[in-house]
């Protein structure tokens, strides 16, 4: 069994990855900490509550940071036009859900699990790196207790998608990414390279709710806002499912292409938020920012339509033979 803790700032896609976590037969969730992003950290907060009310989740919700690492940054949570006002598509989710909170802040939650676990956790943020980089500024010593982290977020040989040099989960604080990056631990990111190579059309997701259960039906239902999205922005008859392929990567990292090196952000300026890698094959930057630094990894390549198949795998045929 993987164990997991999930941060995320849900957002659409990541509540496709939530059920898909939950419903692995593979994987054991520990606990959801949510994050500012997609919305608000109340709104996300709210919306994990709501999921895991929808959905019968027992995992712990913590919450998490509500503002950037640098205090000085802001960030207006502008993905709501990709997400909805209310992170869900706009579906109409109750302004408050009666779900149980943990009373730590997510930063506390994520280190205590991991030492009562050691070696054994793996961390999957699909948000802001922020409530990850509380937790390393707090108890540096816990990230050589973690197991492994999969982030989604970045873009390396692709374009990025809030400015042509930066993708948004590392661009809405990038100084939290960079420390991630740099910390010595070992970190996997599932950037754009490969997330938009990643498509699930509205057909597939319409096939998912004929062969699935209640909470496929919500999960289409909340999609259909972020489909519109992709179909007059993007012109594509379908989604991203971004957060889903970075939690595939999890139980399958043979559908992947890594390439390793060390991997620095670009904290301020034109091209604030762009991820670099410095890769480990090939020439050395001696004297650079990247000298010295852990290797990470970072997906260059996919093998999308069987990513596809194994998240509907977990979420409609898991459900279907459990029951």
């Amino acid at each position: 069994m993987h164990k997991v803790i999930f941060d995320t700032d849900p957002g659409v896609d990541d509540a496709m990855a939530l059920l898909f976590l939950h419903r692995h037969p593979e994987i054991e969730l520990l606990g959801v900490t949510t994050v500012f992003g997609n919305v608000g950290v109340d709104l996300t907060t709210r919306n994990a509550q709501f999921l895991h009310r929808e959905w019968e989740i027992t995992a712990p919700v913590a919450k998490g940071a509500g503002a950037t690492l640098d205090q000085t940054r802001t960030d207006d949570c502008a993905a709501s036009v990709v997400h909805g006002a209310d992170g869900l598509g706009n579906i109409g989710v109750p302004d408050v859900v009666e779900w149980p909170l943990d009373p730590r802040p997510a930063y506390q939650f994520i280190i205590d699990t991991v030492r009562e676990n050691p070696g054994e956790v793996t961390l999957i943020a699909v948000g802001r790196m922020t409530n990850l980089a509380l937790a390393v500024q707090a108890d540096p010593e816990f990230a050589g207790l973690v197991k492994e982290v999969i982030v989604m977020g970045g873009a390396f040989d692709v374009n990025g998608n809030v400015t042509p040099a930066a993708e948004a989960n590392i661009h809405g604080d990038p100084e939290a990414a960079d420390l991630i990056f740099i910390t010595p631990w070992k970190v996997t990111i599932v950037g754009l390279d490969v997330t938009m190579k990643t498509i699930m059309s509205s057909q597939d997701l319409a096939e998912m709710v004929a062969a699935g259960d209640k909470s496929v039906k919500l999960l289409s239902d909340l999609s259909q806002y972020y489909i519109d999205f992709y179909r007059n922005r993007v012109g594509i008859d379908g989604m991203a499912v971004h957060d889903s392929t970075a939690c595939v990567y999890l139980v399958r990292p043979d559908l992947f292409t890594v390439r390793s090196g060390p991997v620095r952000v670009v904290c301020g300026g034109l091209a604030d938020g762009e991820t670099i890698q410095a890769p480990d094959s090939g020439r050395k930057f001696l004297g650079t920012a990247w000298d010295g630094q852990p290797s990470q990894w970072a997906c260059t390549g996919v093998q999308a339509q069987s990513v596809l198949e194994v998240i509907r795998a977990a979420i409609v045929e898991q459900r279907a033979s459990a029951a």
